[in-house]
């Protein structure tokens, strides 16, 4: 406004952006220059995406369209330990439709012992839970494990009992390649600020299998769901947009699209998930080879998987245990039970060790995530990094060790 001739006209652009643009990318369809991309990161056409939201105010909107519990079906089947807002979705929607938590919800925890789920545990639960389950929802990577969970064939078993079945995808969208139009999920969220790089905050997204394109109504209508062809005259009525798009609320944020949009493009620059995954495998490889070789790696069969998981999981009396410094990797060995990511679990339980090699990688450079009380989560990610990376951060780990032993001497 005081910044002269020049100023006043990028201003009076601004203005008009919303519905003319000088690249084509008009604001009131904003959206539209990602959903392409996020349909054929996660396997399904246009129409069964829309770009919106956060992970889980979409999670409820989707929770209040696909879980309808009765009296013989009103169970929620998710991994235990999921992501808290999950967990915070999960028991807020069971106590909506009048039920008890601790009754609705069946948290599936690994065998004692160890820290992942067995797909033959899976299917054996859903075999035997399958007719009082409402809806199985599972993340599509577990975030403190990494493990990747065989989604189609829980989506399978699943539908065969009778159940609903959604996933979490905030840490698999970008990670790895998915296919839930053929999978026939229900429906899925995810969020973008992980793998999609667009930052906290950044815009979610959700997908609704296009069989319920003509059976299912958003219950939480907005103008951002209604037909675009009349929205603009604003009729009292709401006609929703066939498919996942329907489920829109609002305007989506044009900075935050654009974000997304900026890192989507390169993503299809490299040619999507099929060379990220098989770029991605061999990073994690190597960086689980080089860990592997660490002289203060313990293996996991070594590791006291009964003792860690009631100190990390049930508090125990939240005393430091004895013993030398070490790590062990709790995320599967098998590069077809997991993403990119690798969780380091830290030794002895309750000690300092992992606040302290965490602040010593940081230090060096090195820059992973913390998960109290003893995890490190260190993922290679296929967009930039290289095997030099993983080598430099597997020495970084090495050096921040030793340091740890001579501090103890």
């Amino acid at each position: 406004m005081f910044g002269g001739h020049g100023t006043f006209r990028a201003s009076l652009r601004a203005v008009e952006g919303h519905f003319e643009h000088p690249y084509g990318r008009e604001w009131m369809n904003i959206a539209d220059t990602v959903t392409p991309l996020l349909a054929e990161l996660v396997g399904a056409s246009e129409k069964e995406v829309a770009c919106m939201g956060t992970l889980t105010a979409n999670l409820h909107l989707m929770m209040a369209a696909f879980y309808k519990p009765t009296t013989q079906r009103f169970k929620i089947l998710c991994e235990g330990r999921a992501f808290p807002s999950d967990q915070y979705a999960f028991a807020s929607q069971a106590r909506l439709h009048g039920y008890d938590p601790n009754e609705a919800i069946i948290e599936m925890c690994p065998r004692q012992g160890e820290f992942t789920l067995r797909e033959s545990d899976i299917m054996d639960l859903i075999a035997k839970e399958g007719p009082s389950i409402s809806l199985v929802i599972f993340s599509g990577v577990q975030f403190y494990t990494g493990q990747l969970f065989p989604m189609k064939a829980i989506t399978t078993a699943a539908k065969a009992q009778g159940c609903v079945c959604g996933w979490d995808l905030a840490h698999a969208i970008g990670n790895v390649p998915m296919a839930l139009h053929d999978w026939d999920v229900d429906f899925a969220v995810w969020c973008s600020y992980k793998y999609l790089n667009s930052g906290p905050g950044g815009i979610g997204g959700l997908f609704v299998h296009k069989k319920w394109e003509n059976s299912l109504l958003p219950q939480y209508a907005g103008w951002w769901g209604h037909d675009p062809a009349t929205r603009f005259a604003m009729p009292p009525r709401f006609s929703a947009i066939p498919g996942a798009q329907g489920f829109q609320q609002s305007n989506p944020s044009v900075l935050a699209t654009v974000s997304l949009l900026g890192s989507l493009q390169i993503f299809k620059e490299v040619g999507m998930m099929g060379p990220l995954r098989k770029r991605s495998l061999r990073l994690t490889s190597e960086l689980e080879m080089r860990l592997m070789k660490s002289r203060f790696y313990v293996p996991i069969n070594e590791v006291s998987a009964q003792c860690l998981l009631q100190d990390e999981m049930n508090g125990k009396d939240g005393t430091a245990q004895q013993g030398q410094p070490g790590f062990t990797i709790i995320t599967p060995r098998n590069p077809d039970s997991r993403g990119s990511q690798l969780s380091l679990l830290f030794l002895p339980p309750n000690s300092d060790v992992m606040d302290r090699v965490f602040s010593a990688l940081s230090a060096m450079g090195v820059v992973g995530d913390e998960r109290k009380p003893d995890v490190i989560r260190l993922t290679p990610a296929p967009l930039y990094n290289t095997l030099g990376d993983c080598e430099r951060a597997a020495s970084c780990l090495e050096e921040a060790f030793e340091g740890l032993t001579k501090a103890r001497l």
